[in-house]
């Protein structure tokens, strides 16, 4: 099944997989995208022959680059509006309480959005030799989505993260227990990933339910006011001119020129 050329849904003996097609964008986060995973996440919770969930993207050396900035760019000018205002649920916060377990199978980098979306599965397998970052403080964005990785890095390792906008290999990560798993290749990434989605399907519903909502509860009794905080605090970074300067620089292949404000 598909969400359309862009966004691809399929269901086969309890496994969903969920896939990012847009290899030629880096499988850069679009309105489209943005909107139809949001769709996709309220059908999975209706859908109880779905055990567990495999979010991956088209192979293309990049998991996800984070959010599409030509399409924020064109929006802007379009329409005079930021495109966050045409997404429903612009970081994915409603991904982060499905009720089955997600697994993320990351064949490429993943830096801004491509780190959101890593935080909010539950299990991660990487591919060994690929690049990670919270990239936001590069193109005058911010990270509010990013606050859960307090209960799930070191500190200072996220606060050198989101102010320096740095790259890092996902050995590190996989050293720190973020990544579950690193895998030589792309076909090895997807056979891990599957591995541990049918080991899940094949448990007690109900356990596996249950185990995912005790776990995130615990840890939400932090995250979920930590990230409201958050947001406050970014309102600045998002409302300012340099918040547009970025996705105009990237569509005009030029350094950013960024004035603090």
């Amino acid at each position: 099944m598909s969400e359309g050329n862009e966004l691809l849904f399929d269901v086969t003996d309890g496994i969903a997989t969920v896939t990012i097609n847009r290899p030629e964008q880096r499988n850069a986060m679009n309105i489209a995208v943005s909107n139809g995973l949001n769709k996709i996440w309220e059908d999975i919770d209706l859908n109880p022959d779905i055990r567990v969930v495999i979010f991956t993207s088209a192979d293309c050396g990049t998991f996800c680059a984070g959010m599409d900035l030509k399409e924020t760019a064109q929006k802007k000018a379009e329409t005079g509006e930021d495109i966050l205002t045409f997404m429903r649920d612009p970081f994915q916060k409603r991904m982060r309480h499905v009720r089955v377990p997600i697994i993320a199978a990351m064949t490429g980098h993943l830096m801004a959005g491509g780190m959101m979306f890593s935080l909010n599965c539950d299990m991660r397998v990487a591919m060994a030799g690929t690049k990670i970052g919270i990239t936001e403080s590069k193109i005058g964005r911010g990270s509010p989505w990013g606050m859960p990785l307090v209960w799930m890095l070191p500190q200072p390792v996220l606060m050198e993260m989101v102010l320096t906008g740095d790259l890092y290999p996902i050995e590190r990560f996989h050293e720190l227990g973020y990544i579950n798993y690193l895998e030589p290749d792309g076909d090895a990434v997807r056979a891990r990933a599957q591995e541990l989605a049918e080991k899940i399907r094949d448990n007690a519903p109900l356990s596996v339910t249950c185990g995912k909502a005790a776990i995130l509860a615990a840890m939400s009794a932090g995250c979920d006011a930590g990230a409201e905080l958050a947001w406050r605090l970014y309102q600045p970074a998002y409302t300012s001119e340099d918040a547009q300067e970025g996705a105009r620089a990237f569509a005009e292949k030029r350094p950013p020129v960024w004035k603090g404000r």
